[in-house]
């Protein structure tokens, strides 16, 4: 996608103007000199693009996921801007295989000082048609795996005596619930209690936590599944309050900005980089359509089941939604 794709239609209001161009950065040169970041879901989509503003700002990086192809070549491009880079195939599921990233980053590079944990999985389906196996996998990539990941940062960083920065990933449906992605929303709603949890248990340590939402931001890595639920909508920046959608690196810089020196005061606080988009809401409520009809499935007969399932494994969405209010 190209920044031309971010504008709505000529006339009618202007909306939000467009951000700065790819590479442009409001942090000094050299902020993360010297630091260790490390991104889950750094192989792809907005993880990749939130790891590209760290990289460019003088982080050595450990991107993290569970597809080693994907890592291999995310950690190419991402060596071209000029930094270290180092993959690590990891199921954020697994502690032990948890524990052992970190003591990868750390005989690389040292201690992480910044951890973002992007991994999730996410697939949208009426809440009577999901799986068990599907609600476990959702729930336990998005939510046990963001403790897990976050419980290693937390407990190295405490042994150490040393100072640290969590993001996680939010959605901004862990507020307003999510029809259509219950094992998500439910998820996301876990994971901002655990941010406003941790800061105040770890801040006198010096770690702070704090939340990160992503508004629609398409992405070529968008799975077919979330690309097909925003393609029957129309065109996308004229159904956004900012009448454009934003892109990938301004999540970069919102990143960027919270893990910073600039902003160690901010802690236990979810941002939210959406336009306002989930704030939306018209003067006459629209007609109700349910889950089932927007998705264009048949009434429920009692013995319809998601078509994943424990056997099946987790999803294939790395990544939640762009946005949890109807585009």
């Amino acid at each position: 996608m190209t920044d031309h794709d971010t504008e709505g239609g000529p006339g009618g209001p202007p909306g939000l103007p467009p951000p700065p161009p790819l590479g442009a950065a409001a942090l000094p040169p050299g902020t993360y000199d010297g630091t260790v970041v490390l991104v889950t879901g750094g192989g792809t989509g907005l993880g990749k693009a939130v790891a590209a503003e760290f990289a460019r700002l003088g982080a050595d990086l450990v991107i993290a996921s569970r597809r080693e192809d994907r890592l291999r070549a995310a950690r190419d491009e991402l060596a071209a801007l000029g930094g270290r880079v180092t993959a690590a195939v990891c199921d954020v599921r697994d502690a032990e295989r948890v524990a052992e990233v970190f003591d990868a980053a750390q005989a690389a590079y040292g201690l992480p000082g910044v951890l973002v944990n992007n991994a999730a999985a996410n697939f949208p389906v009426p809440a009577e048609d999901m799986s068990p196996g599907a609600w476990r996998a959702v729930v336990d990539i998005t939510l046990t795996g963001t403790f897990l990941m976050t419980r290693e940062f937390g407990r190295r960083h405490l042994a150490a005596g040393t100072p640290g920065s969590v993001i996680d990933i939010g959605a901004s449906y862990a507020w307003t619930g999510g029809p259509g992605f219950a094992h998500s929303a439910a998820a996301k709603a876990g994971v901002k209690s655990l941010v406003e949890t941790l800061a105040v248990e770890w801040g006198p340590y010096g770690i702070q936590v704090n939340g990160l939402v992503p508004g629609l931001m398409p992405h070529d890595d968008m799975t077919a599944d979330i690309r097909g639920n925003l393609d029957p909508a129309g065109p996308l920046a004229a159904r956004q309050p900012a009448l454009r959608v934003g892109l990938p690196r301004e999540l970069g810089w919102a990143a960027t900005f919270l893990a910073s020196p600039y902003a160690r005061f901010i802690t236990g606080h979810t941002l939210v980089a959406d336009g306002a988009n989930w704030q939306r809401r018209g003067l006459v409520g629209s007609p109700v359509v349910t889950v089932r009809e927007q998705m264009g499935r048949a009434a429920f007969d009692g013995g319809a089941t998601s078509p994943r399932t424990a056997q099946d494994g987790p999803p294939p969405s790395p990544r939640t939604p762009p946005g949890s209010r109807p585009t």
